[in-house]
């Protein structure tokens, strides 16, 4: 009898848990066994794993092979268990040696001629890697540019499983570079000086991607909205190393990386169909709960198109990750959490016909006032600014000094700054670094404001205009239009600016 140990991770939402896969290889009829809560690709990996070591010209051992996966009671998912489960039958069976892979994450899927397949979620599964003390990682080739954006753990890369075997027997080397990366692409060369006539929108979108601040835009088909919302992130700064990681790493999950340059330098961009169903939005699954639309949307935006056509019940799903950055999907084994600090956009059309003018709707009063009811108000108190786009009258041909969208990223760029540098020095604000994320009570409490300034909010809350939710999101909105202008506190120009991007006039 002998024993064979290596490390695996399992997925568990988007970070992951190291398991530790044992190996038995003893006497007895031929048969492989597989113990430790697996799923079926999990199970399935007895007879890939078999082929794969007989394949490449590796010896298979003739007895009993008893695999066990712990600690036993975290469900293991997925094909990155093949090559561990592989490698630990060899070295119990003396066919490599066991020291050469102390201390050493090993993922990847095996092909039947022993090929090294990549997989998801490499990215999380380094991380839990370090953070349990590993030395290194053995990850399949296609993936080794996404396992080195972790630091602190050596990486290399394997493209064949015999290749593994003539490295840990001294005779050849892994994959020790990735390729080269392409470089910073912003995915979307559209710019916001294309957007003519809309003086008013323009602004509101400038303060919500200086705060970080949701936005509803309303008007009729054709006047600029869905423009301006996918204008919004060429206006965001890059991302930090933090935030690009956290990012990085839903897309890993999902398998959404590209292998060649992998790391999200640019807030994300997701703008799902208005017939998505809830988990498609905020996450789910029948078994395997996987991250939604609000979670790939991390760090970035997230874009409702036709809002009023998508599923109340689907819209008011956006709540809970609004107000506490994150998603809890609960099943019977336990409850998964994705992160979704994400920044939300949404557009509709005054009524279903969509007519330019009001003159022209054909809709009955009753069609309208149904087309709006999927915008809830516990929804729409969460959202910061209304805007409105106007028809453009003329002047949609007219030359003129139009800023585009590296001078309002300049201003954005550092009212930001100005917001980080502000809340760094706040215990309290729970480490957020833009004005849409700092907790009311932190606003509220400032003795910098002047109580002279706050005074519209206090009418606004005394005749049931604002809500006390809606009162910290005006007050938001004043920090941010005070940051865009360079001012120390806001004054009672900004609060009044604050309630007009509301919609509190």
């Amino acid at each position: 009898m002998a024993l064979g140990r290596t490390w695996a991770v399992t997925l568990q939402g988007v970070g992951g848990q190291l398991v530790e896969v044992e190996a038995d290889v003893g006497r007895g009829l031929p048969a492989v066994s597989i113990v430790g809560l697996p799923d079926k690709a999990v199970l399935q990996a007895r007879d890939r794993v078999r082929a794969a070591v007989v394949n490449s010209g590796l010896t298979w051992p003739p007895g009993r092979v008893v695999l066990s996966l712990s600690p036993a009671a975290v469900p293991k998912r997925g094909s990155g268990f093949d090559l561990p489960l592989a490698i630990g039958v060899l070295t119990a069976s003396g066919e490599l040696p066991a020291a050469a892979f102390e201390g050493t994450l090993l993922v990847g899927e095996l092909a039947l001629d022993g090929r090294i397949r990549p997989v998801r979620g490499v990215l999380p599964a380094v991380l839990a890697a370090r953070e349990a003390g590993l030395e290194r990682a053995i990850v399949p080739g296609a993936n080794l540019a996404e396992a080195r954006l972790v630091r602190g753990i050596a990486t290399a890369g394997a493209d064949s499983l015999a290749m593994i075997a003539v490295w840990c027997r001294g005779s050849g080397d892994l994959v020790s570079e990735a390729a080269a990366p392409r470089g910073v692409a912003d995915g979307d060369d559209s710019d916001l000086a294309e957007v003519v006539g809309q003086d008013d929108c323009r602004r509101s979108i400038e303060v919500a991607a200086a705060g970080a601040h949701a936005v509803l835009l309303r008007g009729a088909p054709g006047t600029g909205k869905t423009m301006l919302a996918r204008r919004l992130p060429g206006l965001l700064p890059d991302l930090d190393e933090q935030a690009a990681l956290e990012a990085t790493a839903i897309h890993s999950v999902m398998g959404k990386l590209s292998s060649r340059d992998p790391l999200l330098r640019r807030p994300p961009f997701v703008a799902p169909h208005h017939d998505a169903s809830t988990a498609a939005l905020v996450g789910g699954g029948s078994t395997t709960p996987r991250p939604g639309a609000v979670s790939l949307a991390h760090r970035g935006v997230l874009f409702l198109d036709e809002c009023a056509e998508f599923s109340g019940r689907v819209l008011d799903s956006l709540r809970t990750p609004l107000e506490e950055g994150e998603i809890r999907i609960a099943r019977s084994d336990g409850i998964m959490v994705f992160p979704a600090r994400f920044q939300l956009v949404m557009a509709a059309n005054d009524c279903p016909c969509g007519a330019a003018r009001p003159d022209d709707c054909t809709c009955s009063p009753d069609a309208r006032r149904r087309y709006g009811r999927a915008l809830t108000g516990p929804l729409r108190d969460r959202i910061d600014i209304a805007a409105r786009t106007l028809p453009v009258g003329s002047g949609l041909f007219a030359v003129g000094e139009i800023e585009d969208t590296a001078v309002v990223r300049a201003r954005v760029t550092t009212a930001r700054a100005a917001a980080a540098a502000r809340w760094a020095g706040c215990a309290e604000a729970n480490g957020a670094t833009a004005n849409a994320g700092v907790p009311g009570r932190v606003l509220r409490s400032l003795k910098a404001l002047d109580r002279r300034a706050l005074r519209p909010l206090d009418r606004a809350l005394a005749h049931g205009v604002l809500s006390p939710r809606g009162v910290d999101r005006c007050l938001r909105l004043a920090w941010t239009v005070a940051d865009l202008e360079g001012a120390v506190v806001p004054t009672e120009s900004h609060v009044a600016e604050a309630m007009v991007l509301r919609g509190e006039d």
